[in-house]
């Protein structure tokens, strides 16, 4: 059985004009200690996932319908009490895009994770947390006497770097991180990657990466979710998508990639834009803007098909003549 299975799941947004179908009937699955990246353009409904599975949907989010099934037990129907005392934080957790934002800038980072700790754990005293707090600095590569600090006194990788032991101050088995790397220059990118990395083989941590770079996913994950306007076009280890995608926007997603090792060429780029996901387009939601489109893309939706071992995609043109795979 999987850490956490996703069955159809669809979340919506209310708006004056209408649903914004942000997650429009996804299916995936993480093992134990697996890594799974979660990539595609904005607005696709990455982050909509993240906020579905721990149920912190904002105001006028809602999960309409489908299963998410974590550790067999489904998450969709239970209650709000429920899922603060036995799930968030303390099974799954989840690092914020952002952390300057996620902080609270008028408390101690350590004030933050004792309070963490305390509310879900009964019977820790503030001592105790703090201390586990200490641990989890020393974990993450910072120093443990700066967790009094507040946060504007940290660099952006050392508040990155805090947001993680925040986000394991619980012992969760799943982690997800929403675009860990984002306004962090280069090698600091690099060093909280890596951390991640060395965090998941060393505590056997589950995790899902949400990001738009290939290469981060590439490098760390185990296998990959591409999705588009609310679906998933293709899925399957890291391998196999990135070998031999056959979904035409894996493919262009993939050719749009620089590649530093092959000749001089220009780059390659993805017509149009993503669709209006109040009035997403009939049949598969790529069609305008894809290159192979038939008649029957236009009109009926495509199913996922098992294209090889852990490997699958939702497209009519596979399995025709006329498509030509690229990469």
């Amino acid at each position: 059985m999987p850490l956490l299975e996703v069955k159809n799941l669809k979340t919506y947004y209310h708006t004056l004009r209408g649903d914004v179908k942000a997650v429009d009937g996804v299916d995936f699955a993480v093992e134990k200690a697996e890594a799974m990246g979660l990539a595609g353009e904005s607005g696709c409904g990455k982050s909509t996932i993240a906020l579905s599975l721990l149920r912190i949907l904002p105001k006028g989010g809602r999960i309409v319908s489908g299963n998410m099934f974590y550790k067999g037990r489904d998450l969709v129907p239970l209650e709000e009490d429920e899922v603060r005392q036995d799930i968030r934080w303390k099974e799954i957790s989840i690092v914020f895009q952002g952390a300057m934002n996620a902080l609270n800038p008028v408390l101690k980072v350590s004030d933050q994770i004792v309070e963490a700790i305390t509310l879900h754990e009964r019977g820790v005293g503030s001592e105790e947390a703090k201390e586990r707090g200490e641990k989890l600095f020393e974990l993450v590569g910072l120093d443990p006497s700066r967790i009094d600090n507040f946060a504007h006194e940290f660099s952006g990788g050392m508040r990155q770097r805090a947001m993680i032991a925040m986000a394991l101050a619980c012992n969760p088995s799943l982690l997800i991180a929403d675009e860990p790397s984002t306004a962090l220059d280069v090698i600091v990118a690099a060093q909280v990657l890596k951390l991640m990395k060395e965090l998941k083989e060393r505590l056997q941590l589950a995790m899902i990466l949400i990001s738009h770079d290939l290469s981060i996913i590439a490098e760390t994950c185990d296998s990959v979710a591409i999705m588009y306007a609310g679906d998933i076009a293709e899925y399957g280890s890291i391998r196999n998508v990135f070998k031999d995608p056959v979904h035409p926007y894996t493919q262009g997603l993939i050719a749009a990639f620089p590649d530093i090792n092959a000749n001089r060429t220009r780059m390659e780029s993805i017509p149009g834009s993503p669709p209006d996901l109040l009035n997403p387009p009939n049949g598969c939601k790529f069609h305008p803007r894809c290159p192979h489109v038939m008649e029957i893309c236009r009109s009926k939706r495509p199913e996922p098909i098992v294209v090889g071992k852990n490997h699958i995609a939702s497209c009519w043109l596979i399995g025709k003549k006329e498509h030509k795979k690229k990469g």
